[in-house]
């Protein structure tokens, strides 16, 4: 065996090593942020107060996606990670402080100019809600509270990059659990209180800030063990803040399809009374496996694409971007096939008690089978547009996410009138399948080596396995609903969950015998590792 093919395989066994360290953190948040929501949907289900507060809660997180975990760490972790490489910790760590520095005062002067804006940038989010009383004051008035999220997980993704591109990936991973730790206890302080709705929604509103704060505060002092320490340093004609400047400006643009497409849903999702928390709900639960699969791969990726792109081995990105998306396909295409066929006794599960009914089930895995369709595409952006990052061309995922964007908006214009709702999540998941397509044609065109026929050969071979395993599945939930029904717990459990092992065992099963090497890299990676490992603690 060549020393290229030992050396691809030990970055293959690396990638899925770490992938796991934070798959497994990720896997952590994911689930609790389940739990988060299904403490939100007993206690408001999807009516008037659930809807206003997922609408509220759409201007923070929406700048938080594009500038915060989006383009931020996309122009943040290469410049980091170059930065280490060339000039050592220490002017890392200067240009950290630079970086949080600038963001504390320009993104103060945001929160400051969205208090005294709500009121147009709600009614351009969710002109539905003008139609029901109360709707929409109580929208402003929680989005006004929430502002103030978008600073502190901007901090909070400049401490994850800064721990990330030094290869050391536990405490970031765990950071997003205990926001969702802070929710549910916030949860379970407000059931006990007895509150009426309206101020349900004003103490979740309130909960999200501390749960921010925390997401910061916990990246500290892993930060501070590696030696750096926090000062106040103006200088925005920093050579590095500049190259992340350039970086984002293009990335924001670049990043920006799901973000924009969800901005869209929701003006649209507006006129349907309980439309929003369905997408909203449906997305949460999407939100599993792109999290586990591709933030982890993602994550490890990034950090991988940018040291290869610094060391200008193109050979060596072209191998980690290959393998990333075979292991990201590996994944990603079963679960959407599960949940196409498990929709709604997985919803069922999750989500139907309290405040939440049967009809708000039937909504949310409407939704959910639409969203489904693009869950490949959205965790495959997630390696794809770092590689152009890394190699200095952000103007190529610009492109694709502009695609993306008219993508989306056709398919609404086309089919909101006849689907409704479902056509917004159909617009979401049909637009991210342009991105990645784009995406990877013009890397097959520029660096090449991506696409062969061994990787066309797998995707066919995954497709086969997850067809065969949705069906087992499908039929294991409708024979258990036929002998149980699907009220009471007991029944809930076993249709909603006895489907799910048995998927995944036939899958795993099926991809054994039509020899895709990713089964046996999982289970090695659940082995102990040998030799010197990954760096799992923060």
């Amino acid at each position: 065996m060549s020393r290229e093919v030992k050396d691809g395989e030990r970055e293959h066994r690396s990638l899925v090593r770490a992938a796991g360290i934070v798959s497994a953190f990720t896997m952590l948040s994911r689930l609790l942020g389940l739990v988060r929501e299904q403490a939100f949907a007993a206690l408001l289900g999807a009516g008037l107060h659930a809807d206003a507060f997922q609408a509220a809660f759409r201007v923070p997180n929406l700048l938080r996606d594009l500038f915060a975990e989006g383009a931020l760490s996309a122009a943040f972790v290469p410049t980091y990670a170059r930065t280490v490489h060339d000039a050592g910790p220490e002017a890392a760590h200067r240009l950290g402080n630079r970086l949080l520095t600038l963001l504390a005062v320009i993104l103060g002067l945001v929160v400051l100019a969205g208090v005294l804006l709500t009121g147009p940038l709600v009614s351009a989010l969710a002109p539905g809600y003008e139609a029901v009383p109360g709707k929409m004051e109580l929208t402003r008035s929680l989005t006004r509270v929430m502002l103030p999220f978008l600073p502190l997980v901007s901090f909070a993704a400049v401490a994850m990059g800064m721990l990330n591109a030094e290869e050391r990936y536990g405490a970031p991973a765990l950071a997003p659990a205990l926001f969702n730790v802070v929710a549910i206890l916030w949860a379970v302080l407000l059931w006990s209180l007895g509150l009426p709705a309206d101020q349900v929604a004003l103490g979740w509103a309130v909960g999200t800030l501390l749960g921010g704060a925390a997401q910061f505060l916990v990246q500290v002092p892993p930060l501070r063990r590696g030696g750096w320490r926090f000062r106040w340093d103006w200088a925005p004609a920093d050579p590095g803040i500049r190259r992340i400047g350039s970086l984002m400006l293009p990335a924001t643009v670049g990043l920006a399809a799901v973000q924009v497409n969800i901005f869209v849903s929701t003006r649209f999702a507006s006129h349907e009374p309980g439309a929003v928390s369905w997408l909203m709900y449906a997305f949460r639960i999407l939100y599993l496996p792109i999290g586990i699969f591709g933030v982890a791969v993602g994550t490890i990726a990034t950090t991988g694409l940018a040291r290869r792109a610094a060391q200008g081995d193109t050979e060596g990105l072209r191998s980690t971007l290959r393998q990333s998306l075979r292991m990201l396909a590996f994944l990603t295409i079963p679960a959407t096939a599960g949940l196409w066929a498990l929709g709604v006794p997985v919803v069922r599960l999750l989500y139907e008690r309290g405040a939440f009914d049967a009809r708000d089930t039937q909504g949310t895995a409407n939704a959910l089978a639409f969203y489904a369709l693009g869950l490949v595409a959205y965790t495959g952006v997630k390696v794809l547009a770092p590689a152009f990052y890394a190699l200095g061309t952000p103007r190529v995922p610009l492109l694709a996410s502009a695609s993306a964007v008219a993508t989306n908006l056709l398919v609404i214009a086309a089919l909101h009138e006849s689907l409704g709702y479902r056509g917004v999540a159909l617009g979401t998941s049909l637009g991210s399948l342009v991105n990645v397509a784009i995406l990877v044609a013009v890397f097959e065109r520029r660096v090449g080596g991506l696409v062969d026929r061994e990787l066309l050969a797998s995707l066919s071979k995954m497709t086969l396995a997850a067809a065969g395993m949705a069906l087992a599945a499908g039929a294991c939930a409708g024979g258990l609903e036929g002998w149980l029904g699907n009220r009471g717990l007991r029944a809930e459990l076993l249709v909603g969950l006895a489907p799910v092992a048995v998927g995944v065992a036939c899958y795993a099963i099926a991809a054994w015998l039509l020899g895709l090497s990713e089964v046996r890299l999982l289970l090695g990676a659940l082995r102990r590792p040998r030799g010197p490992a990954q760096k799992p603690e923060g």
